[in-house]
C-alpha cells in the first residue's frame, strides 16, 4: 500500500511524500511519520492514534463526517441527513469565500461566519443523537461526528489549516489506477523505490514543472552534484540550467 502525506493547500511548500508498506498496519504510519509534532489533518484511520498522544495534534476532516451523512442521505433519503448536510454545505460555502485569502484572514472570517454554523451543528447533533435508536444509520453517522467533534473543529482555531484531507487524497488519486499493480512490485524494497520516483514526479507537478524535463536534469546533474547542494535539486528548489547557445 502507498502512504501519502503531503503539504497544505494553504502552504507556500508544494510537496508530496508517497511510502510504501506491505499491510495497513498502524505501526507503518507511526514509523513514517517517526518523531514529527505538528497537525496532522485525517480521517478516523486507526493508525495514527497513537501519535495522537505523543505530540501530533489531529485535525478530522470534514469531508470523512460529511460522506457519513451523504451516504445515509443516498440510501433512504433520510430528511436528518439533508438538514446535516445543509449545514455542512454552509462551512463549505464560508471555505470557497476564503480560499485566497492569507491565513489570519481566513481566521477571522471562520470565527465569525463559521464558529456559529459549528456550534449550532453540534447542538442539533446532540439533540437528535438523544431521538435515534443505537446501531441504527443514523446513530453511526452523528457519532462519527459527535466522538470526534474536537478535532473536527480544530481548523476554525488556525487560517492555515484546511477543512479536510480531501487535498492529500487527490495526490494519490493519480496512482490508483495502478494500485493492483503496486501487490506485484516484487519487493519491498521495489515497492520503496516507486514510491520515491512517485514522490518526485507528483511533487514536480505541485510546483508546475514538466516531470520529464524535470527528472532528465536531476539525473544529468546529479552525479556531480556537491552533497551540500543536494536540496537545490528538490521539486520546490529546482531551476534547470539554461545552456546558451553562441
Amino acid at each position: 500500500m502507498a502512504i501519502d502525506n503531503c503539504t497544505t493547500p494553504f502552504s507556500d511548500l508544494k510537496a508530496v511524500v508517497y511510502n510504501f508498506a506491505p499491510t495497513r498496519a498502524g505501526e507503518h504510519a507511526r514509523n513514517f511519520l517517526g518523531d514529527w509534532q505538528g497537525k496532522l489533518v485525517c480521517d478516523d484511520y486507526s493508525g495514527y492514534k497513537a501519535g495522537f498522544v505523543n505530540g501530533i495534534t489531529e485535525i478530522g476532516c470534514m469531508a470523512h463526517a460529511r460522506r457519513k451523512f451523504y451516504d445515509l442521505h443516498e440510501a433512504n433519503q433520510s430528511t436528518l441527513a439533508a438538514q446535516a448536510l445543509e449545514y455542512i454545505g454552509q462551512l463549505y460555502r464560508v471555505e470557497r469565500e476564503t480560499q485566497d485569502l492569507p491565513p489570519d484572514k481566513r481566521h477571522a472570517i471562520r470565527y465569525a461566519k463559521a464558529r456559529p454554523i459549528a456550534d449550532a451543528l453540534h447542538q442539533w447533533m446532540l439533540i437528535h443523537r438523544q431521538k435515534v435508536p443505537d446501531g441504527s444509520g443514523t446513530a453511526r453517522a452523528l457519532d462519527y461526528s459527535l466522538k470526534r467533534w474536537t478535532a473536527l473543529t480544530r481548523y476554525l482555531d488556525d487560517g492555515a489549516v484546511p477543512i479536510d484531507n480531501n487535498w492529500v487524497e487527490n495526490q494519490i488519486r493519480p496512482w490508483a489506477l495502478g494500485r493492483s499493480n503496486w501487490l506485484f512490485a516484487g519487493s519491498l524494497r521495489s515497492g520503496q523505490r516507486a514510491a520515491a520516483v512517485m514522490t518526485l514526479i507528483q511533487s514536480a507537478k505541485l510546483n508546475g514543472r514538466d516531470p520529464y524535463a524535470y527528472l532528465k536534469d536531476v539525473l544529468t546533474r546529479l552525479p556531480t552534484q556537491k552533497n551540500n547542494a543536494i536540496d537545490e535539486l528538490l521539486p520546490h528548489n529546482w531551476t534547470p540550467v539554461i545552456v546558451s547557445k553562441v
